[in-house]
């Protein structure tokens, strides 16, 4: 149940148009409801300001779609989940509800409304790659923020290997209220970014590399001793965590 519905719940008891009884069974079901296998949490926008996501890895595709319709059923316009194979795109597909599938971001979006838009009187996010290799990590950021009704400017391939692409994007780096910024590798493209804007800058490291990369580790550790203030970093290849922050920043007001 959404913030907004329980609201008219709460109004339609005091104005004597549901019964307390009634409200009562409608209730049952927060904070959670127990699937056996997944306990899905409705109370999560009235903490966070997020609903809950779902991670669909390791999740089988009637479990992602039971879960979906959990969240459907509780009220939620729009659910979204992350790491979709096509397999569990297609179980989703099946609830009848409106479905937008990304599969090189692995990422699905059920809309029971028009899409969030994305204006809002907020800046924009720009989320930029070091390379090509690192497009599913950024497509995963910047599919999520585009659902969440965000603006996303993306400025792909212009890793430090070859600085006069990254230098001729500085104008749209420069009018961005939040960058997210995805680098396998040695993951040098933040603190690069990171030395000529003055808005907060979200460090993604993915696990593309060679032996030396180490899956990411080598990148993330770069990107943890950025020597430009104002970095923050997620976990190897967390292109929607770093797309949540970025969310959060950018809502805090107009730009």
């Amino acid at each position: 149940m959404n913030i907004e519905r329980l609201k008219s719940l709460l109004s339609d008891v005091g104005a004597g148009r549901v019964a307390p009884e009634e409200a009562l069974e409608r209730l049952r079901a927060l904070p959670f409801t127990d699937l056996g296998f997944a306990k899905v949490d409705h109370h999560r926008p009235l903490r966070t300001g997020h609903s809950e996501v779902i991670f669909a890895e390791g999740k089988t595709p009637e479990q992602v779609k039971a879960i979906a319709w959990e969240l459907l059923e509780g009220g939620e316009e729009m659910v979204l989940a992350t790491r979709v194979s096509p397999e569990s795109a297609k179980a989703l597909e099946s609830l009848g509800v409106p479905l937008d599938y990304y599969e090189l971001a692995r990422m699905a979006v059920l809309n029971r409304q028009a899409p969030a838009s994305q204006d809002g009187g907020f800046g924009c996010v720009a989320v930029a790659t070091a390379g090509t290799a690192d497009l599913p990590v950024a497509e995963e950021a910047s599919f999520t923020l585009e659902a969440l009704g965000n603006r996303v400017e993306r400025v792909y391939d212009v890793g430090v290997a070859g600085l006069p692409r990254l230098l001729e994007t500085w104008p749209v780096l420069r009018q961005a209220r939040v960058i997210v910024a995805v680098a396998g590798m040695e993951g040098a493209l933040p603190s690069v970014v990171g030395g000529l804007v003055d808005c907060p800058l979200i460090a993604v490291p993915t696990s593309v590399g060679y032996g030396a990369n180490f899956g990411g580790l080598a990148a993330l550790l770069a990107m943890l001793n950025s020597c430009a203030p104002g970095v923050s970093v997620v976990n190897v290849d967390n292109g929607f965590g770093a797309a949540i922050q970025a969310d959060k920043i950018n809502k805090l007001g107009p730009k």
